[in-house]
């Protein structure tokens, strides 16, 4: 058998897709702490302490978002798994469990003040992105992006009078 040494150069380009996805995902993210900051008009603001959670948080789940660009399929699950599946059910819940508790998408447009509105449309747009970047995170040219090897240096052995 002959070994044949790959250099990490020959790795194949980041897809459109996944770029895209990328972009979507930190739109979301912003879109979340943009949602945190309209809540300081809202009646009962959130603490400082909290705020600064949700930044610290927003911070590291934007660099693994960035992780995305490597190749490595860790990060690909990761972001599914935290933003994509943990973050959308937390988005959701309290306006699924006011649906169930009576209320009316109807009602609350009525009834909401200015920064409920604001906090609200965010919201919504922070859904869209995660939904629009797990698509394209699962585009074919994603998906083969994903599957080619690390990029360090890749050690494939072929068959003997084979190069």
């Amino acid at each position: 058998m002959t070994t044949t040494v790959v250099p990490s150069g020959s790795r194949p380009a980041l897809p459109s897709a996944v770029g895209l996805s990328v972009a979507l995902w930190l739109g979301a993210i912003l879109a979340g702490l943009a949602e945190s900051l309209v809540r300081l008009a809202a009646p009962v603001p959130p603490a400082t302490g909290e705020l600064a959670v949700r930044a610290g948080i927003y911070l590291v789940l934007g660099v693994v978002v960035l992780q995305l660009r490597s190749g490595h399929g860790v990060y690909r699950w990761t972001v599914l798994g935290v933003l994509g599946v943990l973050g959308t059910a937390s988005l959701v819940v309290e306006p699924v469990r006011a649906l169930a508790d009576g209320g009316s998408v109807g009602l609350f447009l009525v009834s909401a003040t200015a920064p409920e509105l604001v906090a609200a449309a965010l919201r919504g747009l922070h859904v869209v992105e995660v939904i629009a970047a797990v698509v394209l995170l699962f585009h074919p040219a994603a998906r083969a992006f994903y599957r080619t090897t690390s990029p360090s240096t890749t050690v494939v052995a072929a068959p003997a009078g084979i190069r």
